[in-house]
């Protein structure tokens, strides 16, 4: 009975080491999660930052924006357009 004990008590730490190994290797990727997210922030904070200044300048920039953001509607609206054709 003691060597069966033995033999259970051996593989629950062989259990409990492989979930601490796994514990700590989740950690590591939720922390290179963080960091990567941080940086996208960062990005975008920048981006707005750019963009507010150019919404506030002159009229010329106003027409550029309005060009850019029509632009944009108008290849969103042509990937839908594709997208929607392959899938058929």
């Amino acid at each position: 009975m003691t060597d069966n004990l033995a033999s259970k008590v051996t593989r629950l730490k062989s259990l409990a080491l492989d979930i601490d190994k796994d514990a700590d290797e989740q950690n590591r990727y939720l922390d290179s999660m963080d960091s990567d997210f941080l940086s996208a922030t960062g990005l975008l904070t920048g981006s707005m930052k750019r963009f507010s200044t150019m919404t506030r300048s002159g009229r010329e920039n106003r027409k550029l924006l309005c060009f850019v953001s029509v632009g944009l509607v108008v290849v969103f609206f042509i990937l839908y357009y594709l997208v929607s054709k392959a899938g058929t």
